[in-house]
């Protein structure tokens, strides 16, 4: 019978050491971004494509999962362990036989562990092996170690986990991080593209009217009432308008070929937007958060720093830790049970033991020279912590700056392409009356077009301010984050 339980808790031990293999579970697949829209490119469009495939954002993803698997090693410091050993002897004068089991679970407190096991043994053994008797059914024992000094308040295991949690921190604020400039680039990279459709259509236009006027021109020197060299003049001026043209179709192209970066379809492959996707007019300046400097904490960057302070400061409660002396406390309960076996009647009854552990190290340079290292670590982020808060406080004031004056500037850009059209159409109609000459005509149309340009340029401007002031306040709903 004794050979039997023997047999059996062998291959119990053989089977509990798969029991407490722990799997990770699958990271869950993103959902197939919606279908592209077709007709004009919305901005909404660009950035929740750049947010669901821009490659950036996507490894920064990946870095923040790597961080989760670090997270879970960590907690394996506190995995509860079962083990078993056996000991037969083949041959000799003693023929003992046994079997120890046993079960380890860490405590996440108190840096120290409880733990349970159970042996059994048959046979015979030498003296100086009388431990290893058991009586008929074997040994079951259960135990705690605590730590009193050393370890109690933190520990190696308790310090990785909180590192592998910050490391979590760290990861997701980087990609919040690069998040936030992938959607500035993108928010740049399709106002570019609108406002380089809008310069085309300007330069278009302008050409558009030299073209109409070399028709009237054949028509009146055909008729004898105007001279042969103004067609020559007025090709002169359609070629330099076709120029501008071509110069702006380039422009749109390369503003096209960025903007794919930015705006992909449903398998992350970017796509080029066509001159078709473009709106008619440029997109509203995002809407201004009411107080920028309210979101502070918010930024990525400074949490950063936050979160490397507060690993330091957990660090240095270690590295005091580790001045301490150490003393545990085990305390351990056992009882045979079943018939008395070889090793006689002391194995009877309940048997219950208590102790102390002290040790002292005499010298603790090692850990006095990590506390100094730690504490001018953590006072070297306060002061950069510190000096970032004061340049992004200043950026945020010039930003501000940036924003009213391009709201002056387009009001006063609106007045001038209004008067400088005005002045234009007036000198055509002079030009078709006879009261006015080609160069006047063209100088106008010219000094309108670039009215309207400087006006497409100071609008562009108002969006690139209100977007810089939405990005340095990270203001990550404004930003489609």
């Amino acid at each position: 019978m004794r050979n039997r339980a023997f047999a059996v808790l062998c291959a119990l031990a053989a089977s509990l050491g798969t029991a407490f293999a722990q799997d990770i579970a699958p990271l869950p697949v993103a959902p197939p971004a919606a279908d592209v829209p077709s007709g004009p490119l919305r901005l909404e469009d660009v950035l929740a494509s750049s947010r669901q495939h821009a490659p950036q954002v996507l490894e920064a993803l990946a870095r923040v999962r790597g961080a989760q698997g670090k997270r879970l090693s960590a907690e394996g410091a506190f995995d509860t362990v079962f083990s078993a050993d056996a000991d037969t002897r083949l041959s000799g004068y003693y023929d003992g036989r046994s079997l120890e089991t046993k079960v380890l679970r860490p405590l996440e407190q108190l840096g120290g562990n409880v733990y349970g096991g159970y042996r059994v043994s048959d046979g015979r053994f030498p003296i100086y092996e009388d431990k290893s008797y058991t009586n008929q059914l074997g040994e079951i024992k259960a135990g705690v170690v605590l730590a009193l000094l050393r370890d109690r308040a933190i520990d190696e295991r308790r310090f990785n986990r909180t590192q592998a949690d910050v490391d979590i921190a760290l990861a997701d604020a980087d990609r919040l991080l690069i998040a936030i400039g992938v959607q500035r680039r993108a928010l740049d990279a399709y106002n570019q593209w609108v406002a380089a459709g809008q310069r085309l259509s300007v330069v278009r236009d302008l050409l558009g009217l030299a073209q109409d006027r070399q028709k009237g021109l054949e028509r009146q020197v055909s008729a004898g009432l105007r001279p042969r060299i103004i067609l020559t003049e007025n090709q002169q001026n359609i070629l330099r308008r076709q120029t501008l043209v071509v110069q702006a179709e380039q422009a749109l192209a390369a503003a096209a070929n960025t903007l794919s970066l930015y705006w992909r379809d449903s398998a992350g492959q970017p796509m080029v937007p066509t001159p078709a996707h473009l709106p008619p007019a440029l997109p509203t300046p995002l809407p201004l958060p009411a107080d920028p400097k309210a979101g502070l904490a918010a930024r990525p960057d400074l949490r950063t720093i936050d979160l490397r302070m507060q690993v330091a400061r957990e660090r240095l409660a270690l590295d005091r830790n580790a001045l301490l002396p150490r003393l545990d406390f085990n305390a351990e309960a056992s009882r045979d049970i079943g018939e008395i076996g070889e090793g006689g009647v002391s194995r009877e009854g309940t048997e219950t033991r208590v102790g102390l552990t002290f040790t002292v190290p005499l010298q603790r340079r090692a850990a006095r020279g990590r506390i100094v290292q730690t504490q001018a670590e953590i006072e070297a982020a306060m002061r950069r912590g510190q000096s970032l808060r004061e340049q992004i406080i200043a950026e945020i004031d010039t930003i501000g700056v940036a924003v009213d004056a391009t709201g002056r500037l387009l009001t006063l850009a609106t007045d001038e392409q209004a008067r400088a059209q005005d002045m234009a159409q007036a000198e055509r109609r002079r030009f078709e009356m006879g009261a006015s000459d080609f160069f006047l005509v063209n100088l106008r149309e010219e000094a309108a077009a670039d009215a309207a340009l400087r006006r497409l340029d100071t609008a562009y401007r108002q969006l690139v301010a209100h977007a810089d002031l939405v990005a340095v306040s990270a203001d990550v709903a404004t930003l489609g984050l």
